[in-house]
């Protein structure tokens, strides 16, 4: 039976027009056929260990692409990955690596490590001159999608990666020159469960982390947005709509005032600025004036200084509209720490790109993909602390979004299984590459000093 609602005229909605879509698309055809990444200047390791390494890494495929689809088929939500931690402990266990569980404040995390020749009592002691590096994996799921944003493929490339150089140093010591740590890293979905870690000390004493994302491309680096969220509440008094509305303040006004008010302001914001805003409540009866309203928002930003002065700018907005629907209001940041835009490491991204051209791949610079669309991870905020990279490799064509079901479909295919390794041997070669080349090593920490160094995380937003 047809209802009124489905029969009235423009109940349907309309279509999205893909114009600005066909148009970037356009754009990055143009580029992607003109544009080259420069790679690296710097030596690395020996041809022969990169051969070694990449034999170790195609030895350790089959197991892990099992894993990798064993974490597809049972996907856990942020700070509850207590079966995928368990796997991939299982696995370094198997590799005769001790993995310690619940480390850094979280549950969920995992921290292993290995030393090769010249490591010393420990990373940052006055005998230890030897390069401490880290690789990270992430395998929380989205819920309703399972692995839409592809970490099951993130964990098999880290921990890949870190299992060949383990092979590497058991067989000859001197072929890492060095310490490296695996850290799995629950939470990023939504969360900022990197930065619970680095709270607990997870990132110190460390010169450099890597790790990958599954993407539609094949990226060197892509950008990244800082991340806040905020929620707003307005209290007003409730009173007769008709009777005696003059005695009321109206807190659904003020929302409303609110969500106009960062619509306008969007005009005025740099064009990868982004807000997002949602009104979760704002009263139960028409007949009554609501004394309650709330709106829940993300801020975004493409460096850290202009997300705090977005979040400034925000701000204002809500306490402005509480001023106009003369109601009260309390303004709350981050339930869950922000996230931080990435700083990429360019002496470092050269290595990967050089690594992934020997396993067949291009890495594109950044810019060929427009920096429109972006989207956040809390790497940002170890990129911040310590030098690092989080290029992302091609598993699904580029029409395919992340947080799908549809992506979640491409992270257990065919081209995510070749990704799987030529990720897991990219970060392997990349992190071999600093433990054999002082010279790199030099130039990834002069250019993140060069950048700014690291900064007060937790206190950047006081």
């Amino acid at each position: 039976m047809t209802t009124e609602s489905t029969a009235r005229p423009g109940a349907q909605h309309t279509e999205v027009s893909t114009a600005y879509l066909r148009q970037l698309d356009e754009e990055r055809e143009v580029a992607m056929r003109t544009s080259t990444h420069p790679g690296s200047t710097f030596d690395g390791a020996s041809p022969a260990l990169h051969d070694q390494l990449e034999a170790q890494v195609e030895a350790d495929a089959e197991e892990m692409v099992a894993l990798m689809l064993d974490l597809a088929e049972h996907p856990e939500v942020a700070f509850e990955e207590h079966r995928s931690a368990r796997a991939i402990a299982d696995v370094l266990a198997a590799h005769g690596i001790d993995a310690q569980a619940g480390v850094h404040g979280l549950d969920t995390a995992i921290r292993a490590e290995i030393s090769g020749a010249g490591a010393g009592a420990g990373a940052g002691s006055e005998d230890d001159d030897a390069p401490t590096l880290a690789i990270l994996s992430e395998y929380d799921a989205l819920p309703g999608v399972g692995h839409g944003c592809g970490h099951n493929v993130i964990a098999v490339m880290g921990l890949g990666a870190f299992l060949a150089l383990a092979a590497l140093a058991k067989a000859d010591p001197s072929a890492v020159p060095g310490r490296v740590v695996f850290l799995g890293t629950p939470a990023e979905e939504g969360h900022t469960g990197k930065e619970y870690m680095a709270r607990e000390g997870a990132f110190e004493g460390l010169d450099a982390v890597v790790m990958a994302h599954p993407y539609g491309y094949d990226l060197a680096d892509q950008t990244w947005l800082g991340r806040r969220t905020l929620t707003v509440e307005y209290h007003g008094h409730t009173a007769h709509a008709s009777a005696q509305p003059f005695m009321g303040r109206n807190a659904l006004d003020a929302a409303s005032l609110m969500y106009q008010g960062i619509g306008l302001m969007r005009q005025q914001t740099p064009p990868t600025d982004r807000i997002h805003a949602v009104i979760r409540e704002g009263g139960e009866r028409a007949s009554v004036v609501p004394d309650r309203a709330r709106l829940d928002l993300y801020v975004r930003s493409q460096r850290p200084e202009t997300l705090k002065d977005l979040s400034r700018r925000v701000e204002d907005v809500a306490r402005g509209a509480a001023l106009m629907a003369g109601v009260g209001v309390s303004v709350q940041w981050d339930e869950h720490p922000p996230s931080l835009p990435v700083r990429t490491n360019e002496a470092l991204t050269g290595r990967w790109v050089q690594a992934q051209r020997q396993r067949g791949r291009d890495p594109l610079p950044h810019g060929v993909v427009s920096p429109s669309l972006a989207a956040s991870t809390d790497f940002g905020n170890v990129s911040y602390r310590v030098p690092g990279i989080h290029p992302v490799i091609r598993i699904a064509p580029p029409e395919v979004a992340l947080h799908t079901r549809e992506f979640a479909a491409w992270a257990v295919s065919e081209d995510a299984r070749t990704a799987a390794a030529d990720g897991a041997y990219g970060l392997a070669a990349t992190v071999l590459d600093v433990l054999h080349d002082p010279a790199l090593a030099a130039a990834v920490a002069e250019e993140f000093e060069a950048a700014g160094g690291a900064i007060d995380v937790p206190g950047f937003f006081d």
